[in-house]
């Protein structure tokens, strides 16, 4: 049996989909506080036998009951904090809720002789590029708490595989986008930091003008270039860890990306196109900490996990907006 902690959030609920398909038995543990109920029940709707545990990381008998319950054999973690400006705004609470609830699913693990992890990292890690598209091996000089406690985490799974020898699988993302194809679960956040879905709200909150920051960073058209990943061909990538810790019981490390770049511009007309609105937009100042571009090689994974890059852009923003449309309606219900 699987275990996903925080499989009510947005990645993690797409893992456990694609798991589900794959007949592999799971059992989600999340704590609610960035996931949704409604979630876990249209997953369970889809797979009656997933098992759902409200809990959290920061309480021990709170995972260990999990561990001491359930046959687990492996772990996929996506639970914790991703608000860049928030980790900045208040540091503690991302080193505890990332780290030190980390370190308590690693000492469980341990304890309970599980002894294999796909973490969920991120592009974060690296910080300013010095070169693009970013490999594996680039410099790690995360900006932010956020990215800290991620690149904190991935030094402690190596300390754990030299000690403990638990193996580890961590996936670095980049820009995650889209929904499932029947808006049955997708990307939905009570803070919205996201591009893509918030321009899609700004189709249906006409308050003010959509902001893109800054229109004077050295691109092309002037605003910062991201590299996007279909939810689904993430969520493939992460099976595809899970396979290979079993059959190669090795610790490595991936970047999960297409090696595209598309600009902020770009993405706004591409989204307006597909939504077929007119919608407004300023220019603001630029955010501090922003590279003009951030772009993957994921060359690693394609070669070593099989994985493949199934979704175009346009598609995940279709698949994104048909989601958020379905969020709305429930909003007037």
């Amino acid at each position: 049996m699987i275990l996903v902690t925080g499989g009510a959030g947005y990645i993690g609920s797409f893992a456990v989909l694609k798991l589900s398909m794959q007949n592999e038995k799971i059992v989600i543990f999340d704590n609610l506080s960035t996931g949704h109920i409604e979630t876990i029940n249209t997953l369970k709707k889809i797979n009656p036998d997933i098992c759902f545990v409200q809990g959290d990381l920061n309480n021990i008998s709170d995972i260990e009951n999990i561990f001491k319950k359930y046959e687990i054999s492996e772990v996929i973690h996506f639970a914790g904090l991703s608000i860049v400006e928030e980790s900045i705004k208040n540091p503690s609470k991302y080193y505890k809720n990332n780290v030190a609830g980390t370190v308590n699913l690693l000492n469980a693990m341990v304890k309970y002789n599980v002894l294999k992890i796909v973490f969920s990292s991120t592009a974060s890690v690296y910080g300013e590029p010095e070169y693009t598209p970013i490999d594996e091996n680039h410099p790690k000089k995360p900006v932010n708490p956020y990215g800290k406690t991620k690149l904190i985490i991935e030094n402690i799974m190596d300390d754990y595989d030299k000690a403990y020898n638990l193996k580890s699988i961590r996936l670095r993302y980049f820009n995650v986008i889209g929904a499932d194809n029947l808006s049955r679960i997708g990307e939905w956040h009570d803070t919205e930091t996201h591009l893509i879905p918030n321009i899609i709200k700004s189709a249906y909150i006409k308050t003010s003008p959509f902001k893109i920051f800054g229109d004077d960073y050295a691109t092309p058209d002037g605003t910062c270039i991201r590299d996007y990943i279909n939810v689904c061909d993430l969520a493939d990538a992460h099976y595809l860890a899970i396979k290979y810790l079993r059959k190669e019981n090795k610790t490595d490390v991936f970047n999960l990306g297409t090696g595209t770049g598309t600009s902020v511009k770009e993405i706004f007309n591409l989204t307006r196109g597909v939504l077929g609105k007119d919608i407004p937009f300023e220019i603001a100042p630029k955010r501090k900490g922003d590279p003009a571009i951030l772009c993957a090689s994921s060359k690693k994974a394609q070669e070593i996990l099989g994985w493949k890059i199934n979704h175009s852009i346009k598609e995940s923003i279709k698949t994104a907006y048909l989601w958020e449309d379905k969020l709305q309606k429930l909003k007037t219900i």
